[in-house]
C-alpha cells in the first residue's frame, strides 16, 4: 500500500503544445497551403495572361477550362478549410489541368498571338503539380510532375502553342520540373516525418497502456498475497492443529474473518483512512492529460471539501488515464481533427463524476472483443472494485463518452458477511 500512497502525491501540471505535430495536422496544413497559394497563383499569374489571350481562344473550350480549373481551385480551398473531400478536390484539379493542357491546340483560334506570350496555363503548372503531390501516391505524383511539363513543351513548339524555339521551350520544361519536384519532395518529407512521429507516439501509448495494466495487476497481487499470508494461511495452520472444541471454534472464527478480508479487499480504503482532495485528483488528471501529444479540453470544477480515499483516487485516476489512452489510440478520423475533453466534478453526496469524451470514430461497445482488456479490466472492473460505476455511450461515427462515477463512502454498500449480515 505504500507504493499506492506515494503515487498520489500531486505532480506539477505538465504543458503540452497546443498544436502537436501529427500526420493529420500536416495534411491539413499542406491542403490549406495548396488551396490558398493556388488561388493566389491563378489571380496574379494565370488571370492576367488569360485576359490577354481569351479572345484568341475558342469561347466554348475556354469557358469549360476556366470553369473546371478555377472551380477546382476554389473547391480545394474550401475543402481544406472544412477538412472534407480534400483528396478528391486536389485530384480533380490535377486531372482537369492535364486535360486542358493536352487539348490546348484544339481550343486555339489565333495561334499567332502566342509566339511571344506563354499560354496562360503555364502560370499555374506548379499549382497543378502540388495538387497531384497531395492527391496521389508518390510514384503517381512523380510521373505527373514530369509528364505535365513535357506535355506543355510539346504543345508550346506546335503552331497552336506559338511555335516557340526548342531551346527556350526546353528551359521552361526543366524549370517546371524543378519547381514541381521541389513541391513533391517537401510534401513527401513532411509526410514521412510525421508518420514516424505518429508511429512513435502509438508505440509509446501501447507501452503505457500495458504498463498501467501490469501495475494494476501487481498492486492487486500484492494485496491478495498479504491477505493470504496474514489470514488464510494462519487459518489453515490453526485448523490443522484444532483438536479441541475451543480450538475448532477459534479456527472457524478465523476462517470467517479471512473470508471477510477477501470480500472487503476490493473496496477497502487506506489503513489510516486518509482522503485525497478532489481538487488534487483533478490536478493529477490535468497533468496526465497535458502529457499527451493531442489536446484534451479540461473542464475542472472546484470541489472544496470533497475527499476520496487513496485507493479510490488511484483507481479513478488510472481509469481516466486509460480512457484517454483509448481515445488517442482509437478515436482518430482521417478526414478531420478530433475534439477530446475531460471533466471532473463533485456531487452533493460527496462523490465524484469524471467524464472522458471525444467526437471521433466511436465504436459499438457490444462488439468489443473479449481480449481487449483496456475497457473491461483497466476501466470498468478497476472502478467497480472501489465501489464506482462506468457508463459507456458510443456509436460508430458519433464519438465516445465514458462517465465514471464514485458515489462517496456513504453510498457504498458494505460487503455481505459469511453469515448473511453486513460485514
Amino acid at each position: 500500500m505504500a507504493a499506492e500512497t506515494a503515487a498520489l502525491v500531486p505532480v506539477p501540471e505538465a504543458s503540452s503544445p497546443k498544436n502537436p505535430i501529427s500526420r493529420a495536422r500536416i495534411e491539413t496544413v499542406l491542403a490549406r497551403a495548396v488551396g490558398g497559394f493556388g488561388l493566389l497563383f491563378f489571380a496574379f499569374q494565370g488571370l492576367p495572361a488569360l485576359l490577354r489571350q481569351n479572345e484568341l481562344l475558342n469561347p466554348g473550350w475556354s469557358a469549360l477550362v476556366i470553369t473546371a480549373v478555377f472551380g477546382g481551385l476554389v473547391a480545394v480551398a474550401v475543402a481544406s478549410l472544412v477538412r472534407r473531400w480534400v483528396m478528391p478536390a486536389n485530384r480533380f484539379v490535377a486531372v482537369a489541368y492535364l486535360v486542358a493542357l493536352a487539348t490546348w491546340p484544339l481550343g486555339v483560334e489565333g495561334p499567332q498571338g502566342f509566339q511571344s506570350d506563354q499560354p496562360w496555363l503555364y502560370g499555374i503548372m506548379t499549382v497543378a503539380t502540388s495538387c497531384a503531390a497531395i492527391a496521389f501516391p508518390v510514384w503517381v505524383a512523380s510521373v505527373y510532375t514530369v509528364l505535365s511539363p513535357v506535355i506543355y513543351g510539346i504543345v508550346r513548339v506546335l503552331p497552336g502553342g506559338g511555335g516557340a524555339p526548342l531551346g527556350l521551350t526546353a528551359l521552361e520544361v526543366v524549370y517546371s520540373i524543378i519547381l514541381g519536384g521541389a513541391a513533391l519532395v517537401l510534401v513527401t518529407v513532411l509526410r514521412q516525418a510525421t508518420s514516424t512521429v505518429d508511429t512513435a507516439q502509438h508505440t509509446a501509448l501501447d507501452r503505457y497502456s500495458r504498463a498501467v495494466r501490469q501495475h494494476a495487476t501487481e498492486v492487486e497481487r500484492v494485496q491478495v498475497d498479504a491477505i493470504v499470508h496474514d489470514s488464510v494461511l494462519t487459518t489453515f495452520l490453526s485448523a490443522a492443529r484444532a483438536y479441541t472444541p475451543e480450538s475448532q471454534d477459534l479456527a472457524a472464527r478465523m476462517a470467517q474473518n479471512a473470508i471477510r478480508h477477501l470480500a472487503d479487499a476490493a473496496v477497502s480504503t487506506g489503513e489510516d483512512g486518509a482522503l485525497v482532495p478532489v481538487n488534487t485528483l483533478s490536478q493529477r488528471i490535468a497533468a496526465s492529460a497535458g502529457g499527451f501529444s493531442v489536446p484534451f479540453e479540461l473542464r475542472l470544477a472546484e470541489c472544496t471539501g470533497h475527499g476520496v480515499p487513496e485507493n479510490a483516487a488511484e483507481a479513478l485516476h488510472s481509469a481516466t488515464v486509460q480512457a484517454m489512452v483509448n481515445s488517442v489510440q482509437h478515436a482518430g478520423r482521417p478526414e478531420r481533427a478530433v475534439h477530446r475533453w475531460v471533466s471532473v466534478a463533485g456531487t452533493t453526496a460527496g462523490g465524484v463524476v469524471i467524464e472522458i469524451g471525444d467526437d471521433g470514430a466511436g465504436f459499438d461497445p457490444r462488439r468489443t472483443p473479449g481480449e481487449r482488456l483496456g475497457l473491461r479490466v483497466s476501466i470498468i472492473e478497476r472502478v467497480a472494485k472501489v465501489g464506482g460505476t462506468v457508463a459507456v455511450e458510443s456509436e460508430p461515427g458519433r464519438g465516445t463518452v465514458l462517465r465514471i462515477e464514485w458515489p462517496g463512502e456513504a453510498n457504498v454498500v458494505p460487503p455481505i458477511a459469511p453469515d448473511g449480515g453486513m460485514a
